[in-house]
């Protein structure tokens, strides 16, 4: 079984998110860590039942391999749990830990710029899977396994027992080890080799080199999805997304570096009220190119109307925007950090915030009028 482990947060702040956070149940909580579990997680243990079944295998063997596979999901928790720990003491927070059918996925608010502290995180996770390797070398002999020819080997480790699920289980986890140290972004040997290389070509570079790799493994894997496995395909795309979209991240934030909201604030738009009707912002709408609206009841923000809300609501323009008005809403400074209130777009599901100067709106601003801002500020340089 492949697993991809450590494919963070580059997705996020893109706006590529390929996973779909309907569906998950929550497990619990560690250290305000949530834990969850996508629902095709279930696919996976049907998948190799019938993998099982198609072989003949009885009911012993089909369980060991459905255990096998929870425990070593369990390894994959501590595994990223081992990044998000270590990510908290450099002060970087982590919103949660989900499990997918092709591995963990930690989302780190952010990577520290810093080489020496992006290493000490990225480490943290193999290194658990290496404690536990060296815990079940302490009580399988794993060495008289390998006293054997093939077919008395194959013929052993179909037993379904106790030790064979340990050494079942040591083998995944040195697997997982090796997988995950291979020098390719996401993986977290490309992480490795992009904090190394940071210390030298800088982020930006490094992250280029790494990604890059990352892309050629995920085209390497595609190629034998073909052929070999289909689920490698998954893991292709997956991969093949995840270098891209922590390059392009990489690389936006090195654009915007230094610059603050109030560089691309969008500051001619339309104030809505309470008391406007739907057909009265649907004119707008046509008239114009907002799509997302300020709500202001004398003087004071009180809701955004997304193109999302108008759209739901055309069947019945008489409404009154104040009954369909979204009342929760994030609102940002202008002085804050663009790179900062992009992170927070990316997180928002209608990515659209009203902009505030000393407490008074001055204009809002979303993922389109960042989006052109970084494509002027690339034509300049």
């Amino acid at each position: 079984m492949t697993i991809v482990i450590g494919i963070d947060q580059g997705l996020e702040y893109l706006g590529i998110k390929l996973v779909v956070m309907k569906g998950v149940m929550r497990l619990g909580k560690v250290s305000g860590i949530k834990i969850e579990v996508h629902w095709t997680f279930i696919l996976l243990l049907l998948w190799v039942a019938f993998l099982e079944f198609q072989k003949g295998s009885g009911l012993n063997r089909i369980l060991l391999n459905e255990a096998l596979i929870v425990v070593l999901f369990f390894c994959v928790v501590l595994h990223e749990l081992g990044h998000a720990l270590t990510a908290k003491k450099f002060g970087v927070q982590t919103k949660n830990i989900l499990l997918l059918p092709i591995g963990g996925v930690a989302t780190l608010e952010k990577m520290p710029e810093k080489p020496a502290q992006e290493l000490w995180i990225t480490l943290a996770g193999p290194a658990l899977n290496i404690i536990i390797a060296i815990l079940l070398l302490l009580v399988v002999p794993v060495r008289s396994y390998f006293n054997f020819d093939a077919i008395v080997m194959e013929e052993l480790l179909y037993e379904p027992t106790l030790q064979n699920f340990l050494f079942y289980l040591f083998i995944a986890n040195v697997m997982l080890v090796v997988f995950n140290l291979k020098p390719a972004f996401p993986m977290d040997g490309g992480r490795v080799l992009r904090a190394l290389l940071s210390f030298k070509l800088g982020r930006v570079k490094a992250t280029e080199i790494a990604a890059s790799l990352g892309q050629g493994l995920a085209v390497v894997f595609f190629v034998l999805g073909l052929f070999f496995n289909p689920f490698l395909l998954l893991i292709a795309l997956f991969i093949f997304l995840a270098a891209y979209g922590e390059n392009q991240m990489v690389k936006q934030g090195d654009l915007l570096r230094g610059y603050m909201v109030k560089d691309a604030t969008l500051t001619n738009i339309t104030q809505l009220n309470t008391h406007n009707k739907v057909k009265e912002v649907i004119a707008i709408l046509l008239g114009g190119t907002e799509k997302d609206f300020v709500v202001v009841d004398n003087g004071k923000i009180v809701g955004v109307l997304t193109q999302k809300n108008i759209i739901e609501h055309a069947k019945a323009p008489e409404t009154l925007v104040g009954s369909i008005m979204q009342t929760k809403f994030t609102t940002v400074n202008s002085s804050d950090g663009l790179m900062k209130v992009l992170q927070g777009l990316g997180r928002e599901g209608n990515g659209f915030f009203p902009v505030l100067e000393q407490g008074k709106l001055v204009g809002v601003i979303d993922t389109t009028n960042i989006s052109e801002f970084i494509l002027l500020r690339t034509a300049a340089t």
